[in-house]
């Protein structure tokens, strides 16, 4: 049984506005590793709320349809969260954020094919929203292929530049034309519009390197977010409003913060095909030069002060556990252990700290790159797992090198350098790193996780 109409907006309106604060609330959490359990949970529950009392809102109906939905998604979910191991976090996000995309530019279809009034909105809200929500799910289901390993080459072509733009210009072309008919354009337009816009999310995706996934997957999370504010406007939704704004406002941030860290536009990141083409940049000289984790384990044992840098390297390894076990070894030993995150170490944001945290690593061991950098000059060894282009010393010194500018950790002023690393390849940049021949480096070859295996064995044996 619904309330009065008068009373149900208001309530309805009351308890948005609740989920609004609970949005903010949990965001702000959020910023903060100790307090971003909470804030999820904090933001769940402002998510929860909204969608129940949507259920009064006026004209709804099809409530079995939308329950059995949320059910079943919520069962996926659930399923899916329990299953995915940590080294495929990136490729989930990624999913699950188109699909919030996907959702916002489904709503929108839906309103044009029916040829609504749109009463609370200009049609031209909701074709934006469609636009911006179409291509964040197509590019977010490009960028989750890359990441799961199910397209290993990137697309181009000659005039591919040209041939996206005139994608992009005729779906403009028919959404204004949709525009100009009110939201009452034939079915015909509205399907070639949005076939469009998909189509332009998986062109202007495919040419993308994997160095620059974090960056995409962050941008298309911004893009999701406003896509669902757009579209919250058109169905005059509170929630949506608020929510999708935030997320947006925050998507925006960080890209912007994750495209400075290296040293780059975000036009450079689309567009410039950066890790498939890159230039090799100057040659180095020096040689390799191997070391066994029992020498390696001595340097550290006997060590004032060591700063791990974690790159995806131990993400595919999954060797974050391995690692804390010896960095616990050596602060038992009395060593002063540190741990250095780069921006955009790993494939997503913040990567590198979930792993760090999922193996208990204490928060005010972890330093980001503006706060450690300085530490690297005293510090004994610099232990690098997986990391290349962040800590790769040509960013400094090479103009000719793709990388130059990019801020990096400067792992290499350490007294001694040791890195774990699986084989003798170049980073996603395609260049190779300079720090690797330096006359303090030393390399540790073989998987993360077992030689960090063969660290701690080693350590345990010293007196």
């Amino acid at each position: 049984m619904r309330l009065p109409h008068s009373l149900t907006d208001e309530l309805i309106q009351a308890v948005y506005f609740l989920a609004a604060l609970l949005f903010i609330v949990g965001l702000k959490r959020m910023s903060s590793p100790k307090g971003a359990r909470g804030g999820i949970v904090w933001a769940g529950i402002g998510m929860l709320i909204a969608g129940l009392i949507t259920f009064l809102w006026p004209g709804m109906h099809n409530d079995i349809l939308i329950l059995t939905a949320i059910f079943l998604g919520g069962i996926a979910a659930w399923w899916s969260g329990k299953r995915v191991p940590m080294t495929a976090m990136p490729q989930m996000v990624a999913l699950y954020n188109g699909m919030g995309g996907g959702a916002a530019a489904a709503i929108a279809c839906e309103e044009l094919i029916r040829g609504r009034a749109l009463a609370n909105a200009p049609a031209v809200l909701a074709v934006i929203g469609a636009i911006i929500g179409a291509v964040s799910f197509s590019g977010s289901l490009i960028a989750f292929a890359k990441l799961q390993g199910l397209i290993n080459k990137s697309l181009r072509y000659g005039a591919q530049q040209v041939v996206n733009a005139l994608v992009f210009l005729t779906t403009l072309a028919l959404g204004g034309w949709m525009v100009v008919l009110h939201g009452a354009a034939p079915s015909a337009i509205v399907i070639a519009f949005f076939a469009l816009a998909l189509l332009f999310g998986v062109l202007v995706t495919l040419p993308i390197g994997g160095a620059d996934m974090p960056v995409v997957i962050s941008l298309y999370n911004a893009c999701t977010g406003l896509a669902v504010a757009f579209e919250g406007f058109v169905l005059g939704n509170a929630a949506m409003i608020i929510a999708g704004m935030v997320v947006g406002a925050a998507g925006t941030l960080l890209t912007q913060l994750m495209a400075k860290a290296m040293n780059r536009s975000i036009a450079n990141v689309l567009f410039s095909n950066f890790g498939e083409t890159a230039a090799q940049g100057g040659e180095i000289a020096g040689s390799l030069k191997p070391i066994e984790a029992s020498d390696a384990a001595v340097m550290m044992a006997y060590a004032s002060k060591v700063i791990v840098v974690p790159g995806y390297g131990m993400a595919v390894a999954q060797a974050q556990h391995k690692i804390w076990e010896l960095c616990q070894l050596l602060i038992e030993r009395g060593v002063t252990v540190r741990f250095a995150i780069h921006p955009v170490a790993g494939r997503m944001p913040g990567h590198m700290n979930v792993l760090l945290a999922e193996a208990g690593v204490p928060y005010d061991l972890i330093g980001d790159l503006e706060e450690i950098n300085s530490d690297f000059e005293s510090a004994d060894v610099a232990l690098i797992i997986g990391a290349n282009d962040v800590v790769n010393p040509v960013a400094r010194t090479d103009k000719s090198s793709p990388i130059y500018g990019m801020p990096i950790l400067n792992a290499d002023k350490a007294k001694n350098v040791i890195v774990i690393k699986r084989g003798k390849g170049a980073g996603f940049s395609g260049i190779e790193n300079a720090l690797f021949y330096l006359d303090n480096t030393r390399m540790l070859y073989g998987d993360a996780q077992k030689a960090g295996a063969e660290l701690i064995q080693a350590v345990k044996t010293l007196d």
